[in-house]
């Protein structure tokens, strides 16, 4: 073999080397994507005004999906059990009446809780929660026989389960409509707003980005 079919063979090598890098760099950069997406953080947009105005539309969110426990990817089994989700915390779950979508809100009952809504006030074991967080648009006082938006229950929080309300209470459809929320069902508590626009005119808001949600 000739001195130049030798250069060709080595430059060959060195060639396919580096191809070969390259596609085990993106391989190895998918994986921990996903691995980070399945486990650790994951991104979500708000698409509705249930939880104006800690939460506006447009606003995208990372999830901690870990904080709950380390869960099996598609079953959403947990794998390492850390913590249940505390009463106030902001969280992302499958909606009980459809699983293929995703539904944000905050907790406001857990397991033995007793909860009830007199007149649009929240009272958990018959005291009335204290939540600078919560809005109220609409003045009228709707009873319980017409809807449970305003007035509701009392009612106790089955095992392994939350209730769950929108902050902006007279816009939120949530536990007082569907009922609670299994454990099992929870994707991860909301910690910070990375990024935020107006989706009509994609003006950005800048002020909200990195606030920390609670």
């Amino acid at each position: 073999m000739s001195t130049k079919q030798l250069a060709e063979k080595k430059a060959g090598v060195k060639k396919k080397s580096a191809w070969r890098e390259n596609i085990e760099a993106i391989a190895i950069a998918v994986v921990l994507a996903l691995f980070i997406r399945a486990f650790v953080v994951q991104a979500f947009k708000i698409p509705s005004g249930s939880m104006k105005d800690t939460l506006l539309i447009g606003d995208h969110i990372l999830v901690n999906k870990f904080i709950y426990g380390v869960r099996m990817p598609f079953t959403n089994a947990v794998l390492i059990p850390v913590k249940n989700p505390q009463r106030g915390d902001i969280m992302v779950f499958k909606f009980p009446e459809d699983p293929s979508k995703d539904f944000i809100k905050r907790v406001i009952g857990v397991a033995g809780d007793v909860v009830e809504i007199r007149q649009k006030k929240v009272f958990v074991n018959h005291k009335e929660l204290v939540e600078p967080y919560a809005k109220h648009t609409d003045p009228r006082i709707i009873p319980a026989w017409i809807q449970p938006r305003d007035n509701f229950g009392p009612v106790t929080v089955p095992k392994d389960s939350l209730f769950v309300m929108g902050d902006n209470r007279d816009h939120s459809y949530d536990s007082r409509f569907w009922g609670f929320v299994k454990l099992d069902a929870v994707r991860g508590k909301a910690f910070i707003i990375y990024w935020s626009w107006i989706d009509d005119t994609f003006g950005v808001r800048w002020g909200r980005i990195g606030h920390l949600l609670h």
